[in-house]
């Protein structure tokens, strides 16, 4: 592998087709295909040369954020925040949050109905482009709305689980209704057996 592409697309963990219905294999061919894999070309390109070539990509995302460098956080964190996006979802999902997780989401929410319904109002008090986040806290459960690629990891926080709600997330399916697509990913899709592990 040559330095100029140090960073490199991680494979789909299913089918593009898997999602389906609440996120359309259209929808995964553009946001998976080409907007997920420019994120790593540009990374790349803008890496190139820096100290940035040297590091793994959740280093690359804390640093180039803290040291404001632009170009080259914006396409980390993309990446970085695209890669868990696909993993922590699972064809069918996992239901429900269980044990452990579940408690901290009771204890933070009230209940799991709650939870999801915080967790959208945030994802749509997100203006214009970014992503809403449950994040683990001092062992307490938080949200967090963020905008563009900025996301826990670069505010020294741990992630457990993001929406995106960029419009290519979720326009094809769902045009401007952000939240019946944060609704279906929540009750659809999201492997709440990954988030849970995430803990900690």
């Amino acid at each position: 592998m040559s330095d100029s592409q140090k960073f490199v697309l991680p494979a789909l963990p299913y089918g593009a087709s898997d999602l389906a219905p609440t996120i359309s294999s259209d929808t995964v061919d553009l946001h998976y295909g080409k907007h997920h894999q420019a994120y790593f070309n540009m990374l790349n390109n803008f890496a190139d040369g820096t100290k940035f070539m040297d590091m793994e990509l959740d280093q690359v995302v804390v640093e180039s954020f803290q040291d404001g460098h632009k170009k080259v956080f914006n396409n980390a964190g993309q990446a970085w925040n695209h890669i868990l996006y696909w993993e922590q979802m699972a064809p069918g999902g996992s239901n429900s949050p269980q044990g452990k997780l579940l408690e901290k989401i009771n204890e933070a929410f009230g209940d799991f109905d709650t939870f999801k319904t915080d967790f959208t109002q945030q994802a749509v008090g997100v203006f214009g482009s970014g992503w809403a986040w449950l994040v683990e806290k001092d062992g307490k459960l938080e949200l967090r709305g963020l905008p563009n690629a900025e996301n826990p990891l670069a505010h020294g926080e741990h992630a457990l689980m993001g929406i995106d709600v960029w419009e290519h997330a979720y326009y094809l399916d769902y045009k401007n209704v952000r939240p019946d697509y944060v609704k279906a990913v929540l009750e659809n899709l999201i492997n709440w057996d990954f988030v849970a592990d995430r803990l900690g």
